[in-house]
């Protein structure tokens, strides 16, 4: 697909380059980064490199039922039903890709495949002196309406998002801008489009199409798309969108054409993320992505019941019974039929309040074995995000050192292992494995090499003793003496910052959070941006945030079709056990970035106020400096529900950076500040958020990369580009991979800028991020499906799935899936 999510919550302003945005990212917060050049032809790299594949359950059609309800979760309820809209989301794209015409969908190796359901051909039909695609619609191909598919519906959705009519609030419009002319065939069944120059992943376009009563005015574009559809062409029919619960209703369509949807309806379900477990548990959802956290629980469930054990059986072994010795029984009986009444009537509230703890146990654990977890790699990698901007990391050789402290292959063995996942590091940011466009191109920067990070530094000037002050320095200066006086008025200030850690955290916090992580971190609390609904639904001009002379292209959220949908989800790394307890709610909604000025700190720093003096981490290298300023580099992280799964990942990168000298000031700030006043106006230096692959990198990626300009006002202009790192001839080259025919002659182009990227060193791909379903035993072709994009009219339940049978599959499935570690 040709777009990419948007920052969590942000907003799609106009692009000098073009007059609506590109999408580029998932969800509120993220970043790309990737390297190639000479080596292995790119089928080859990509077979080379390890690939998960799918895990849903295939199942010939034949084998599934006919009939039934899908209950699925959803992060939300959609805000609009118009992908191309600034406030589209991840559930807007579920909608879509259940209802509107996909040309082309993505198959499991992230690779475009052409959709024979709508399209009987498309080629490249003439190149000189322009290129034309010549797209033949399948014959049968027709709108709920009656009406068939055809020209004017391809010319109606160009003509909305080529950018050139302004009001309509569009998000996106890389590709139809490039555009010239939109033709009729021998019939509205042949579609000839021509292009002003060369467009390489003109497949990208009409993906998904939207009825010209959608795109033929600016009105019904703007708003009458927001809660229904005048006309939809795919297996299901929108039924209803509940105001209340947000429940949306799909049905069957009569008028499909293709295969029949095996399901009568699938109910799209509002489920927030950290409710998920109680929802499965109370058997109200039948497909749903989960953390790790319930992954575990599911497969206890699944253990106990291979056991033979029973819920309430469990409730005694593991659960809220398991601390009754007969011996405590036997107390607690005697107490309650004693003498004391007033004792005995507390210890018989305790005991029904145990007992009813433990029938909701119990109930619990007996539907959770009910359900099997799927798992594989989404197709989106988390990474370091290094600001460029300003400070120590505006230095290459800095952002370098941070890069080469880093060992990346312990990271995401510390991830993926447990899982039973491929654990190689991303070697592109650009593509993943088993792409055409991957080629590991990490060389351009270097492995983990700890002296190479120190020379570096030193290269640089930051070096041990560099952060004294100079001789001559008095004790009674005047600036000593100005604190003096003001000391009364800045205790209180000072208090209120973020504590700098020169290890990380007191080591008694660090025990207790390795502790209760199992020093294993989940794919929970990941944020995407484009994930979460956005408030503002239309367009904004580009402002800049306050006091950072920074102007930022707040992309639109993720309409992600077919899995391709740059949707960044930042991981929060929380190590204080009162912060795994209270968060600080969902992810941040749309609105100008705004500046938070590093001196006022934030809720949920690091080390809260009180904390003692962080102890030493062992091996951690003398403070560095320069001209009297010590090394230090603010990690802002985000502190909501959910943030504690990437701890121990947080962790292990700052232990990496005190290895080499290299101080950090780690921040937590909520959910609905961390991509906008932090992420977008820069008002960072490192952080941690994911982004999605692309099948079209040369589009797709292109704003993530693009070189900062200095706007007119003196703000940067910076695109999709957060970490502000970028050169002339990065965006030369991801020009030319959009601009020419010859697909080897793209796919190296892209590598190359790949490399070129790897070099400046403003992003780092630590892990491909895992992908954990939770799923009905029955329910088959359904679950993880990594790249590849659903096949709605095949997802349906086993036909004849009595409760042994589908008991039988959960075991061999949880077994050889999950594992006895659940994830």
């Amino acid at each position: 697909m040709s777009q990419i999510g948007a920052p969590h919550g942000g907003t799609c302003p106009k692009s000098p380059r073009s007059r609506t945005l590109r999408t580029v990212a998932t969800l509120t917060s993220a970043v790309l980064a990737v390297t190639a050049l000479a080596g292995c032809s790119a089928d080859d790299d990509a077979d080379a490199a390890p690939v998960a594949v799918q895990d849903n359950a295939p199942t010939p059609r034949d084998l599934v039922a006919d009939g039934g309800t899908l209950r699925w979760a959803v992060d939300a309820a959609p805000t609009t039903l118009n992908a191309f809209q600034a406030d589209a989301d991840a559930t807007t794209s579920r909608i879509a890709g259940a209802l509107l015409p996909a040309l082309y969908t993505l198959d499991q190796r992230g690779r475009p495949q052409r959709n024979p359901d709508y399209l009987e051909s498309a080629q490249v039909v003439e190149t000189e002196p322009k290129q034309v695609v010549l797209y033949k619609l399948n014959q049968q191909a027709v709108w709920s309406d009656g009406r068939e598919i055809g020209a004017p519906d391809f010319v109606a959705q160009w003509r909305a998002l080529s950018g050139r009519d302004t009001a309509y609030w569009t998000a996106r419009n890389s590709g139809y801008e490039r555009i010239e002319k939109i033709e009729r065939g021998k019939n509205d069944l042949e579609v000839r489009v021509t292009f002003s120059k060369p467009y390489a992943d003109w497949q990208s376009l009409f993906t998904p199409l939207y009825p010209k009563q959608v795109m033929g005015s600016p009105d019904s574009f703007n708003d009458g798309a927001r809660t229904t559809l005048k006309a939809t062409a795919g297996p299901f029919l929108l039924k209803s969108v509940d105001a209340k619960s947000g429940d949306v209703t799909l049905i069957r369509s009569p008028r499909w054409w293709g295969q029949a949807a095996k399901l009568d309806t699938v109910v799209l379900k509002p489920v927030p993320r950290a409710d998920r477990a109680d929802a499965l548990a109370a058997g109200t959802l039948d497909l749903a992505e989960i953390d790790r956290s319930t992954a575990e629980r599911i497969s206890l469930a699944l253990k106990d019941a291979r056991a033979g054990r029973n819920g309430a059986q469990a409730a005694l072994a593991h659960g809220p019974g398991s601390s009754i010795t007969p011996s405590k029984a036997l107390k607690s009986w005697a107490l309650a039929h004693g003498s004391d009444e007033e004792k005995a009537e507390e210890v018989r509230a305790a005991r029904k309040k145990n007992q009813e703890a433990i029938a909701r146990y119990a109930s619990a654990q007996d539907t959770l074995a009910t359900y099997v977890v799927r798992k594989s790699l989404e197709p989106a990698y988390t990474q370091l995000s290094l600001n460029g901007e300003s400070g120590p990391l505006s230095d290459e050789r800095v952002r370098r050192a941070v890069a080469r402290a880093i060992d990346r292959q312990e990271l995401a063995e510390s991830v993926l292992k447990p899982l039973g996942l491929p654990a190689k590091p991303p070697g592109s940011h650009l593509a993943l494995a088993g792409q055409a466009a991957y080629k590991d191109s990490s060389d351009a920067l270097g492995g983990q090499d700890t002296q190479e990070a120190r020379a570096l530094l030193a290269d640089a000037g930051w070096v041990p003793g560099g952060a004294e002050q100079p001789a001559g320095t008095k004790a009674g200066s005047e600036a000593e003496k100005k604190e003096g006086t003001e000391k009364g008025a800045s205790e209180k200030k000072e208090a209120e910052k973020p504590a700098k850690s020169t290890a990380t955290a007191p080591a008694d916090a660090k025990k207790k959070s390795d502790e209760a992580s199992g020093d294993a971190p989940s794919d929970e609390g990941l944020y995407i941006v484009g994930d979460d609904k956005p408030g503002d639904r239309r367009a904004v001009p580009a402002q800049a945030a306050p006091g950072t002379g920074t102007r930022v292209l707040t992309p639109a959220p993720a309409a992600a079709l077919q899995g391709a949908a740059l949707q960044a989800r930042a991981e929060a790394l929380d190590t204080r056990p009162e912060a795994l307890e209270a968060g600080t709610g969902s992810a941040a909604r749309a609105g100008a970035p705004q500046a938070v000025k590093p001196d006022r700190g934030a809720a949920g720093a690091y080390a809260p106020r009180g904390t003692a003096a962080p102890a030493a981490v062992p091996g951690a290298q003398q403070a560095l400096g320069k001209d009297g300023k010590a090394l230090s580099l603010r990690f802002v992280l985000p502190s909501g529900p959910g943030s504690e799964s990437l701890r121990t990942v947080g962790d292990r990168i700052v232990r990496m950076l005190d290895a080499v000298g290299i101080r950090t000031e780690v921040t937590k700030v909520p959910d609905e500040s961390f991509f906008k006043d932090h992420i977008a106006s820069g008002d960072y230096d490192l952080a941690l958020y994911s982004w999605p692959a692309s099948a079209f990198p040369a589009t797709d990626a292109r704003p993530i990369f693009a070189k900062p300009e200095p706007a007119s006002d003196g703000s940067l202009m910076v695109e999709q580009n957060y970490s502000r790192v970028g050169t002339d001839r990065i965006d030369q080259l991801f020009d030319q991979a959009a601009g020419t025919l010859d697909e080897e002659e793209a796919l190296e182009l892209v590598r190359q800028a790949d490399a070129r990227i790897w070099a400046a060193a403003g992003s780092i791909p630590l892990y491909q991020r895992p992908q954990l379903v939770a799923a009905r035993a029955d329910l088959v072709n359904a679950g993880a499906w990594g790249f590849a994009a659903p096949r709605y009219q095949d997802i349906g339940f086993e036909k004849d799935a009595s409760p042994k049978k589908a008991d039988k599959k959960a075991d061999k499935r949880t077994g050889e899936k999950t594992g006895e570690k659940a994830d």
